[in-house]
């Protein structure tokens, strides 16, 4: 059974364009929350963020007896790299953002963590003729490959969004970022798959999965749900429920064992809860889809009468 951990960003205080919620938190408090947090096991860090003092962070995470399901390095920042980290024009931004890459995987392997995940969401584009395409796949190929490089046998993870902040990610689907990730040709390159980016892409979670099993390249997960207009990071299950029964069923067939991470905006409510919660409804619908009789549901596939499937689903509950 894969474990459940918490993305640190969301134990402190979040904004959108509108409003502010909770107040700061340093990242020994962060620890401690989720430390609180019934049903989760660990923490995807953030990188620069919580690296401040490795003796804190070392300590916290051994108090609260968390492991690390990664780290999340940041390519957006608000003092550089505006116009893009692998895709920026200046070579200095790229030597820049692709050499503190190669020092948060040092850091990586000393604090045991077993993959570093990057969301490029500055790496795109808002207007007609704003980039030449062809040239930022290049530089970013390019950047990612000397990343992977650095260390082949630790996995760099890319995480697709279709949009936000920009109109349309350079990487935005499961397909687009499996092929860039058979261009750049490393075997440590692979992709983590968030759900709800999955659905804001007009994508079924389910088939990336499969997908980026097939290509090699799901090595890791995030849950959460949203409507599909946004990316609202909402609790698992809120609004697609079916489709997430059908997303843990999917990865138990595919054989994924690997850490599953929830990316979830409490708003003004109680992290701690939150997650604890986002643990309780994941479990169960994890559940669930264990109760889903394999041969029968292999013959329901077969015969492709949503009627009789939705029955069979229907009488499990």
């Amino acid at each position: 059974m894969s474990k459940l951990a918490i993305l640190s960003l969301f134990m402190g205080q979040t904004r959108n364009r509108f409003l502010q919620y909770h107040d700061p938190q340093n990242v020994a408090d962060v620890l401690d929350m989720a430390g609180r947090t019934e049903g989760c096991e660990g923490v995807e860090l953030r990188y620069p963020a919580d690296f401040g003092d490795l003796r804190v962070l070392k300590d916290g995470l051994a108090r609260n007896d968390l492991g690390i399901a990664a780290i999340n390095f940041a390519s957006v920042r608000n003092d550089r790299w505006l116009r893009g980290a692998w895709t920026a024009d200046e070579t200095a931004d790229r030597r820049e953002a692709i050499d503190d890459f190669k020092r948060c995987i040092d850091i990586a392997v000393d604090i045991g963590a077993p993959r570093i995940t990057n969301c490029p969401l500055n790496d795109g584009f808002d207007f007609t003729f704003e980039i030449d395409f062809a040239r930022a796949y290049d530089t970013a190929a390019e950047c990612y490959a000397e990343i992977a490089a650095h260390n082949p046998d630790f996995q760099i993870c890319i995480e697709y969004k279709i949009s936000e902040p920009r109109m349309r990610s350079l990487l935005g689907t499961a397909g687009e970022t499996a092929s860039f990730c058979q261009t750049v040709g490393a075997d440590n390159l692979g992709v983590t798959l968030d759900i709800g980016h999955a659905m804001l892409a007009n994508e079924n979670g389910s088939q990336a999965a499969a997908l980026l099993t097939r290509a090699k390249r799901l090595f890791y997960v995030h849950l959460n749900d949203n409507d599909g207009r946004a990316d609202w990071d909402l609790l698992p299950g809120s609004v697609h429920t079916w489709d997430l029964v059908e997303f843990f069923y999917t990865l138990n067939e595919l054989g994924y064992e690997d850490w599953m991470t929830f990316d979830i905006v409490p708003k003004e409510h109680d992290p701690v809860e939150t997650f604890a919660t986002a643990a309780r409804l994941s479990r169960k619908l994890e559940e669930i889809s264990t109760r889903i009789d394999k041969q029968k549901m292999q013959s329901l596939m077969v015969q492709r009468n949503p009627a009789r499937t939705m029955d069979y689903l229907y009488s499990l509950l």
